[in-house]
């Protein structure tokens, strides 16, 4: 047995030869979870509406409809019922979640913020013959405005502009490199505007519009004097196209690795993807089968690859008497905790209102789980420090690494939502922060390079 076992001394060595290409190859496609911060939704407006004080703007009308209809805790929890964590004490857990609602709309309403030069930018009473007169001024406006006051900006935000098809694409790519040329001419991305910057490329057919993204940015970069991979960009999947490709395949998957480590985030676009399966438009929604078949795609294919993940919108606005608010709020903070549950952590709103079910909502998510999140990541790390029972309470539950990272990724999103406090976190979990970003990324020195940081 012994000498059977000497003949094969040089086989790790020689697996390890024939396995290097393949593994050099998951490395570098699939490095994991981005080590940045996602944001919890994306803002949508037309540009037409966007000035250096949008943000504070849209963040006193969510606050005044927030006061109007949601005036205290027990408000809150009678028009958002079973979302609402309940916990030893219901009525502090209410207390707790209206406030920091209530806080997050004062101090930081938008996380992520997308000016909208395509479908939201309608140029009504603009002559065909002037509108690019017309959208090339607004560029300008936009980007002075932005270059002039980029403390106003919240952490996330960019443009969306015309697709690559045939139709726009010209005005598209004029768009975007206007825009970008002005930001860099405006020394833009020596201010810190870059490091929050996503372009959303909408309407994907192809691999090939994909990969004519990679080289926009890369020509841009030379041109505008940036650091490679300074521009990064979001891939809207509004297309069937984009999910079954014409050979049967999933062809986001495609999309993903075609985008040379470019790609930020897919963002699934609910009505254009709803309305090009066929679906009536009273049925288009963020729930219907079609809209779930998509994001299960788009969910495979961007696991392990650090390309996060958004849900679309809902198009019933919360505006109008009470109780049309408030049946806007509840069907939207459904929806919204229906993408959290099945691990979309960022969605679309298209209106200041829905900043409130959006909070309320995601909020409730992170606090209804943290106290069970807690006490297994503190059970795990108990027996990984000490291989002993401490004594305590068990939670139930024998968790392995890759649940103790999922985890531990809940804790910090919750943190970096501000839907929990540091002291709350380590307090149930008995772990601080830089411990949890350490169990979340185990075996790394460093986080690893996200996709759009710039490279020196």
């Amino acid at each position: 047995m012994t000498g059977g076992l000497r003949g094969l001394d040089g086989l790790a060595d020689a697996l390890d030869s024939d396995l290097a290409g393949a593994d050099a190859d998951l490395a570098r496609r699939f490095p994991g979870p981005a080590a940045t911060r996602q944001p919890v939704h994306t803002l949508y407006l037309p540009a037409e509406r966007v000035h250096a004080g949008v943000v504070a703007e849209v963040g006193a009308a969510a606050l005044e409809v927030f006061d109007t209809h949601l005036p205290d805790a027990p408000t809150l929890v009678r028009v958002f019922g079973e979302l609402v964590p309940g916990g030893p004490d219901p009525e502090v857990e209410a207390a707790s979640l209206h406030a920091l609602v209530r806080g997050k709309l004062e101090r930081e309403p938008v996380e992520d913020l997308r000016i909208d030069f395509e479908d939201g930018f309608t140029q009504r009473g603009v002559p065909a013959a002037a509108r690019d007169r017309d959208e090339d001024a607004h560029i300008d406006r936009v980007v002075a405005d932005l270059l002039a006051a980029p403390s106003l900006l919240p952490p996330f935000w960019g443009l969306r502009f015309g697709s690559l098809d045939p139709q726009t694409r010209r005005r598209g790519i004029r768009t975007f490199t206007r825009f970008v040329s002005g930001l860099a001419a405006g020394g833009g991305w020596h201010g810190g505007l870059a490091s929050g910057f996503r372009p959303t490329l909408p309407k994907v057919t192809s691999v090939d519009q994909v990969r004519a993204m990679v080289r926009m940015c890369r020509e841009l970069e030379k041109a505008s004097g940036l650091a490679e991979r300074t521009l990064g960009f979001e891939i809207q999947i509004e297309t069937p196209q984009s999910i079954c490709g014409p050979d049967g395949s999933a062809l986001v998957a495609r999309l993903v690795h075609a985008a040379d480590r470019r790609c930020i985030g897919l963002h699934y676009g609910t009505y254009d993807y709803s309305a090009a399966c066929g679906i009536a438009a009273e049925y288009q929604a963020m729930d219907h089968p079609v809209a779930d078949h998509a994001k299960a795609v788009m969910q495979v294919a961007a696991a392990g690859t650090g390309v996060a993940l958004s849900d679309g919108s809902t198009n019933r606005l919360p505006v109008g008497e009470a109780d049309a608010v408030l049946t806007a709020w509840q069907l939207h903070a459904r929806l919204v905790d229906r993408s959290l549950r099945r691990g979309f952590y960022q969605g679309w709103d298209l209106h200041p209102a829905q900043l409130v079910s959006r909070y309320v909502a995601t909020y409730a998510f992170y606090r209804r789980s943290l106290p069970a999140a807690g006490a297994r990541l503190s059970a795990y790390l108990g027996t990984a420090d000490r291989s002993a029972a401490s004594g305590a309470e068990s939670p139930g539950y024998l968790d392995e690494p890759a649940t103790a990272r999922a985890l531990a990724d809940f804790c910090v999103r919750a943190l970096d939502c501000g839907a929990a406090t540091d002291a709350e976190v380590e307090g149930l979990a008995g772990a601080d922060r830089a411990t949890l970003d350490k169990l979340r990324r185990p075996g790394t020195g460093q986080a690893p390079h996200s996709p759009g940081e710039a490279t020196t």
